[in-house]
């Protein structure tokens, strides 16, 4: 049994059907001033059901490639978002 990566984030975009655009935001230590700052990193996820709005907090995870760019599928949708 492997260990799936999962990340959570924001949709920001609809990206054509059954694929949704979600921001994921990190939080590192600068190496040099020691402050944390924040970094940021778009994935395009797999939504089977086409049930992903923008705004909404999802968790994703890892699967196999599903096309050049998409490697996560949705696993649940943690908050919607306004509408």
């Amino acid at each position: 049994m492997t260990h799936k990566r999962e990340i959570q984030g924001v949709v920001v975009k609809k990206s054509g059907d059954k694929t949704a655009s979600v921001l994921v935001t990190r939080y590192v230590l600068h190496p040099k001033y020691h402050k944390t700052v924040k970094r940021f990193k778009k994935y395009l996820i797999h939504d089977e059901r086409n049930e992903l709005n923008e705004g909404d907090t999802v968790t994703a995870v890892e699967c196999r490639p599903l096309s050049k760019t998409k490697s996560f599928r949705l696993k649940k949708i943690v908050a919607t978002g306004v509408k």
